[in-house]
């Protein structure tokens, strides 16, 4: 039985790959801040898919919550880690408080950084695993420090992949365009661009069994990617003056 830890995994897409890694008979490993909702969470889904659940309550925005999770990686067989744990401010730089923009900084770059660090011993060691960084679509334009976050992920996800593939590990990036969570939609977004969770979960699954390295999911998205992949960078600069989507 392999072992699946994910970091904001009580709601959007960490709890869909929670849902999708249950259903195929991992044992869970979920990491949030909100201890009695990541209880009520793991006894769902205990109950519901007959799979081993553990919860750990940590702030992984804090250097303290990061270190309790290392513990476990480094003394538990994870088989498989998602970096989920995010999220977005809601307005741009430099308009957002700096401590919110550092704390932002540390909960997307900082945690990913220092979780994978002790993750990847074990998994070297048993000669197989995987790591599922949450990036976003974002992270392909320059869209201030949120973008710039999502890119640092993508490019670290693809680096890692080249150094751990002869370990049997696999890394994959996963960037979801605009996807309906437990956030309230954008009401300038039109219904079709949304996705949904399953939508993106189910693209990363298949991206990460073909051995890909970045999963987009929607044809629209698709697209969108490839578009900003071949664009120049002073056209990609103006597309991100329209705001890149985020997760």
């Amino acid at each position: 039985m392999t072992t699946a830890l994910i970091t904001g995994g009580t709601s959007g897409i960490g709890l869909g790959f929670a849902r999708r890694l249950a259903s195929e008979g991992h044992d869970l490993v979920l990491v949030a801040r909100d201890k009695e909702r990541l209880d009520q969470t793991a006894a769902e889904l205990h109950k519901q898919y007959g799979v081993r659940t553990q919860a750990i309550a940590a702030d992984l925005a804090t250097s303290d919550g990061c270190a309790v999770v290392e513990r476990h990686l480094s003394t538990s067989p994870i088989d498989i880690l998602v970096n989920n744990a995010g999220h977005a401010l809601p307005q741009p730089y430099p308009r957002s408080p700096l401590e919110a923009e550092e704390h932002m900084l540390d909960l997307l770059v900082r945690a990913p950084l220092r979780l994978t660090h002790a993750a990847i011993p074990g998994m070297t060691e048993r000669g197989r695993g995987a790591i599922l960084n949450i990036a976003s679509v974002a992270g392909l334009l320059p869209t201030g420090t949120y973008g710039a976050a999502k890119a640092w992920l993508i490019r670290f996800s693809e680096s890692l992949r080249f150094d751990l593939a002869p370990h049997g590990v696999r890394v994959l990036a996963v960037c979801p365009g605009f996807t309906r969570t437990a956030a309230p939609d954008i009401p300038t977004v039109p219904k079709w661009i949304w996705l949904t969770v399953d939508q993106v979960v189910d693209q990363a699954m298949k991206d990460l069994r073909r051995g890909r390295p970045v999963s987009v999911a929607g044809w629209h998205f698709k697209i969108y990617a490839a578009a900003v992949h071949h664009a120049p960078r002073r056209i990609a600069a103006r597309m991100a003056r329209s705001r890149a989507p985020r997760d």
